[in-house]
Order: structure tokens, then sequence, then C-alpha cells
């Protein structure tokens, strides 16, 4: 454990400087390139309750502020329509973006009149699996739905606060069921590493997964940002990190056999999108309140503000409030640590992009991976190994755990404002 707990503290001092966003005012909209495909990522900042431990950008669902924000989507939506961005893919997240499905339905016809969309994946929850939903959904072109479980342990969903929300374990394994086979991809959300969980939990949620049999199932580990640890201690427990390479190798010894992994922690049964588009695209453009675009080499976050963004929107403004603008080695270590994180690099199309900056560069990382073997190469390809893939699983933990920490930051700036109240 001397090399994960070595990795663990240095890349959470790494990535305090790593992800530092600079208040910005955009004057006028970035252009796409038609050569390239990418990813539309669409928030949906809204939640029936708010779990005490989630750091994305959402607010308790008020429909009148809901409706208001929905058409601000869509003319943030139309704003980057005829500007060259080839979306293929959309994804919708949030929040739950099926608080209000009619809305959702009209904002992805919108998109696909306006972008060559081919896949559509959008999250919900348990509690909105429905025939109503189900059924506005898959008239609306969604392809694939992932829906948020994270266990179906009881004691578990209790002490999330989840069990009275979304009802008991056995309840939402039958509803799961029930809607697998609706859509091409139906994915199961799963968090592994709560500090009440234990081994024999985490087994009955594997199980339960290849019994009726889950399309895909992504396990996230607890990331615990700094502003939700006290919650997570008070409400879970502690979280210790030496038990989660434990869990995370059962998970996988458990899904290797009739499971691919898309990702370090993704497992399909067969190939699909799935939630880190990341991953798949290059770049991408989000849309919404808090959402994150990557475009030429920038990040750059919307307005954390539902009030802000609805003005902004209503004035046809761009709502970008944050970017962060990467240098060249940045850049190469982003797409080295994302790639990989996709199981393997492809390294002609690397030094397409980069020559032998890359290599030269990230020389250091190279080594040290291919020492501790995480790394096999392959002739152009760069694989994760079996040990590798978890390796990688605390890089995207602290990567995510960093994004979570501005997220924070951001969320308490425009607390108190008017419309802003969660």
């Amino acid at each position: 454990m001397i090399v994960e707990k070595f990795m663990t503290k240095y890349l959470r001092y790494q990535n305090q400087r790593y992800l530092t966003f600079d208040d910005f005012k955009m004057q006028k909209l970035p252009r796409g390139n038609r050569e390239r495909e990418y990813l539309l990522y669409v928030h949906i900042p809204f939640c029936e309750e708010l779990c005490p431990y989630c750091s994305f950008n959402r607010y308790k669902f008020q429909e009148k502020r809901a409706r208001r924000y929905f058409a601000a989507l869509r003319r943030e939506i139309k704003l980057y329509s005829g500007r060259d961005f080839n979306c293929s893919g959309v994804y919708v997240g949030g929040g739950t973006p099926t608080v209000l499905p009619e809305e959702l339905a009209e904002t992805l016809h919108l998109i696909r009149e306006n972008f060559p969309v081919r896949e559509v994946s959008v999250e919900t929850n348990p509690n909105h699996l429905t025939d109503e939903i189900v059924t506005i959904l898959q008239q609306a072109g969604v392809n694939r739905l992932s829906v948020g479980v994270q266990s179906f342990d009881d004691s578990l969903l209790k002490a999330m606060e989840r069990y009275h929300k979304y009802g008991s374990g056995a309840e939402i394994e039958a509803n799961v069921r029930r809607f697998t086979g609706s859509f091409d991809t139906l994915n199961i959300d799963m968090i592994f590493n709560f500090p009440l969980q234990s081994m024999e939990s985490l087994q009955r949620d594997l199980e339960i997964i290849k019994s009726i049999p889950a399309d895909q199932v992504t396990f996230y580990p607890l990331m615990v940002s700094t502003a939700t640890e006290k919650v997570i201690k008070k409400t879970l427990g502690k979280v210790d990190y030496g038990q989660e390479k434990l869990y995370y190798q059962e998970i996988f010894k458990q899904l290797e056999g009739d499971y691919r992994p898309g990702s370090a922690w993704c497992f399909s049964r067969q190939k699909a999108m799935i939630d880190e588009y990341i991953v798949d695209f290059d770049e991408y453009l989000g849309v919404g309140s808090g959402s994150f675009s990557y475009l030429n080499g920038k990040i750059m976050a919307n307005t954390f503000s539902i009030e802000g963004y609805c003005e902004k929107l209503e004035h046809d403004q761009p709502a970008v409030a944050f970017c962060k603008d990467f240098s060249l080695f940045e850049r190469m270590r982003y797409d080295f640590m994302i790639k990989l994180f996709g199981t393997s690099i492809d390294m002609a199309e690397i030094r397409r992009s980069y020559g032998n900056f890359f290599t030269d560069a990230l020389w250091k990382e190279l080594l040290l991976f291919k020492g501790l073997k995480a790394l096999k190469e392959d002739g152009n390809r760069l694989y994760l190994t079996p040990k590798g893939y978890y390796y990688w699983v605390i890089m995207m933990r602290e990567f995510f755990i960093g994004v979570n920490n501005f997220r924070d930051i951001c969320r308490d700036q425009v607390k108190g404002n008017k419309g802003d109240k969660e």
C-alpha cells in the first residue's frame, strides 16, 4: 500500500495547483472544428432531495425555477448552433435530469435539430423508472439510461439518506430488472468503499448486478471533497483507502468474465457509451449552470448561479465564468491520464498531435508506471495491466476530488443569492 498512499498524497497536492481556475468573462463564443467530433454535455442542476455528500452543482427542485432554467438552457444551445460544433454524442447529467421529463424531451429535440447526434445518454434516479418517464425518454431518442443506485444494501441506503427517497434495495432491484432492455444500454451507477460497507455487502451487490444481468455497471470509488468530508464522517464514518483496493479487486474479479472494462471503473457486456465521456471525446462542449467545456486546450466552467445563468442567457450572453488555459505540458499530462483511464492509449495518434514532445515531457511518468508493471506495450498502443487499473482508479478519484473541491468553492460563492438557495 506504500505506492497507493504516496500516489494519493502526491496527486491531492498536485491537483490543488493544477485545478485552479481564473474568473473569466467570455466576450465571444468559441468556434468548433467541423472535422472533429464533440460531446455535448448538458447539466440539469435540480433534485427532489439533496444528498449531503454530493458536490455536483445541484439545487432543491422548484418547478417554476426549473422551467425558467430549461428555457435558458435551450437559448444557450441555440447560441452554439451553427458554430461548427459537430456534436455526435450527448450526455445529460445532474442533479436529476428527469425532474421535468417533458422539458428534457423538448431540449433533446432541439439538440437533434441543431447537431448531428448519434447517441444520447441521460442520468436518472430509481424513482423515475416509471412507464411514463421511460416512454418520454424513448420517444426523445435516448439510447442509454444511467440509473443512480449506489448500493442495494438497505443499511447503506439508509445511511446515505436514499432509502426513504427511492425505496429498499429489493424495490430498486425489481424496478431496474423491469426496465432492463428498454434502452440500448441501461447502466447501473454504484459506489464502493463506503466506511460502513463490508465485503459481504459488496459481494451481494455484485451478485444482483450479474443476475439481472445489467447491460453495464459503473463502480465509482467514494470521492470525498474537502467540504463533504465532515458530513461523510458524521453519517457514514471515516473513509479508509486501505480497503478500497480490496473492494476494487473483488469488483474486477467478479465482473471480468462477462463484462469488458470501458474504463478503469466502468464495465459493459458489449461496446457502449460510458459515463466518462471524456475518454471517448477529445473535446467536449458544456451547457447549463456549472457545466464544464474542454476546447482548444482550455477548460471552461459556466456560472454556478442559477439566477445568474438565467439572466445571462435571457440576454443571449455567454454564461462562462471560469477558465483554465492548459500549458502544452498540462495538455499532454491530461491526455495521458484520461486516455489510459479508458484502458489504452494510441501512441501513433499521440505522435500526430504532439510529435516526440509527449514522450520527452512525460518520460518520468512512463518509466515509473512501466517499472510498477502498470503498463504494457503492444505495437503502437500502451495498455493498462490488471495492476494498472487500480492505479488509474486512484488517479481519477483524486482528479475528480480536485474538480469537486472547485465546485464546492463556486457553489459557496453563490449561496444566499436571490434564486440560488438550495
